[in-house]
């Protein structure tokens, strides 16, 4: 992975080196914390490598290494071609629980240039290996958030806290870090709105078996899949920020995941099916009835 401290002191190698605090400081760079009040994008205390580990390097940890030259790309959400800029402020606004940064500004141009360098090693339109989470069979059975519940007390609260409320940092540390959390709130207000990827179990499921607890790789999962789906089906069913509009994703409702555990619903299923599952009839029912799925209202 090609290393930001080695550029030499020049425009390129600062907007680099920027781009990186900016994915690894957040909450003190464009965050909560910043001292300008007119840089706190972000509105809640994650930093953008709490889901991007590693600043967005570790493979199959979300890496933002290798999205460069797949962009632009269809996103369903949208139900429109989008660019990188435009793919950064949905994570502003839903993961952040944000706003949108000045898509010419100095702090957009800045991630660019990061995501960019560490993406040298892939050629345009061919993503690196270990992009996104690997894949996991899906569940026959409904996850089990109260299953759930053990197997958060037991595998995540330690560093997430019991409460969920993540492992604060003293304010001498978070000084010295630019970070506002060791361990960041998996619910409440300072964590991720019911709009963000990690909102939906099969997505947030996915991550946690191959990254979590932190320190754990995808070559040695901690945490078996089913645990991952009922641990994960019960951080979402606690409450955290409420994003408004989310009856206007995905226009095309042929395009919504399974997963997606907010109105309108799409198919013949309860939504106490998309939040838990089983998802799989659902997929099968979306594959075989597009033109149904698209009159969803």
């Amino acid at each position: 992975m090609p290393d930001p401290d080695a550029l030499p002191d020049d425009a390129y190698g600062r907007a680099v080196r920027r781009g990186r605090d900016l994915i690894a400081r957040t909450s003190s760079t464009i965050g909560p914390d910043a001292a300008d009040p007119a840089m706190r994008f972000a509105g809640n205390g994650l930093d953008c490598q709490s889901c991007h580990l590693q600043a967005g390097t570790q493979q199959f940890g979300l890496p933002l290494a290798g999205v460069w030259g797949v962009f632009p790309t269809y996103i369903g959400r949208e139900d429109e071609v989008r660019t990188l800029e435009e793919r950064v402020n949905g994570c502003m606004e839903r993961s952040m629980n944000g706003r949108a940064l000045p898509v010419e500004g100095p702090e957009m141009k800045a991630i660019l240039t990061y995501v960019r360098h560490i993406s040298a090693p892939e050629r345009v339109g061919q993503s690196l290996h270990g992009r996104g989470s690997p894949p996991l069979p899906l569940p026959d059975r409904a996850a089990d958030p109260e299953r759930g519940r053990q197997i958060y007390a037991d595998a995540c609260a330690t560093c997430h806290g019991a409460d969920g409320q993540g492992q604060r940092l003293e304010a001498p540390e978070a000084a010295e870090t630019g970070r506002r959390y060791r361990f960041p709130p998996l619910w409440g207000p300072d964590s991720y709105n019911d709009g963000a990827g990690m909102a939906r179990t099969i997505t947030a499921a996915r991550f946690v078996h191959a990254n979590m607890p932190l320190g754990t790789t995808f070559e040695a999962p901690a945490i078996g899949a089913e645990d991952a789906f009922d641990a994960m089906a019960f951080v979402n069913t606690q409450p955290r920020p409420r994003k408004e509009g989310l009856e206007r994703d995905y226009p095309d409702r042929s395009k919504k995941p399974a997963d997606a555990a907010y109105p309108p619903f799409v198919g013949p299923f309860a939504p106490e099916q998309h939040r838990y599952g089983p998802w799989k009839p659902i997929q099968d029912w979306l594959r075989a009835n597009p033109d149904a799925a698209r009159v969803t209202n």
